[in-house]
């Protein structure tokens, strides 16, 4: 068994704060999502874990994602700041911690933070490890670090306005897997004439066709929600299916739409 493997389907927290996240996460569990994706920079790491020791679902059945901060990147700074993520999350390991961004300015060479994550895992406290935000020149100096076998994922931007082609690519040809974070755009490709048409054909909502098509293309996506009608509802679009002619006409729609590039953070994107 690969033991990389994500559930291709989760629950994104970010920009949730305080109730707002205790009950999202509580109603995504109530209803069936069993991977919730936090970070260190979200600020929402002890609600995420009160919300998981509150539904009543048993750890060992819920995938937990984190991301480590930038300034927590340093070999004696990593572990640390991920054993005070557990500590908030009420849990002894996460299933899947990332890099969240590029070091700035390489202030932390990507050898050093890559080789502290593996020793997190060796630790015991995160099953599987992975990178986010990294274009290929970065994907090859971790792979250098420490093999593509133990990348789990590749976290980005993806949308049918930012299909991130050669990124996608090149991950894909290291059996690294991809992970899509702002699928629906900001709400962006839900009022697309063409993806509503495709939902009204269907019986389905924008947002469930455009979740099927980044995971028909293999990747794992991690919406998020504060409302319980669309929680569950998003959920159905791992049940629908497009066909071949809606994945090209989908595939057609791919701009280079960028909505996320923190100037100081991000890459120079391929």
């Amino acid at each position: 068994m690969n033991t990389n493997t994500i559930p291709a389907f989760g629950l994104g927290t970010f920009r949730l704060k305080d109730q707002v996240v205790i009950d999202s996460v509580k109603t995504g569990l109530e209803l069936g999502y069993r991977l919730v994706d936090t970070a260190q920079i979200y600020g929402n790491e002890a609600e995420v874990g009160q919300a998981i020791a509150e539904s009543g679902v048993p750890r060992d059945d819920i995938f937990i994602t984190t991301k480590i901060w930038t300034a927590n990147y340093a070999e004696d700074k990593l572990v640390p700041s991920l054993k005070d993520s557990l500590q908030k999350l009420r849990t002894d390991h996460v299933d899947l911690t990332l890099i969240h961004w590029p070091s700035p300015n390489n202030a932390v060479p990507v050898a050093e933070f890559m080789g502290a994550l593996m020793q997190a895992k060796a630790q015991g406290l995160t099953r599987r490890i992975g990178i986010s935000n990294f274009n290929i020149a970065l994907m090859k100096e971790a792979i250098e670090a420490v093999g593509a076998e133990h990348i789990a994922t590749n976290q980005i931007e993806l949308s049918p306005f930012l299909q991130n082609r050669k990124v996608v690519d090149f991950a894909k040809s290291q059996g690294i897997h991809i992970t899509s974070y702002m699928t629906l755009a900001y709400g962006k490709a839900l009022k697309d004439p063409v993806i509503e048409a495709m939902a009204s054909a269907r019986n389905a909502t924008p947002a469930q066709v455009v979740l099927a098509w980044a995971m028909q293309l293999g990747y794992a996506v991690i919406p998020s929600s504060t409302k319980r009608e669309n929680l569950a509802s998003n959920l159905l679009a791992q049940q629908l299916q497009l066909s071949d002619a809606d994945m090209a006409q989908i595939a057609r729609m791919d701009r280079g739409e960028r909505l996320t590039s923190p100037e100081g953070l991000a890459p120079a994107w391929d």
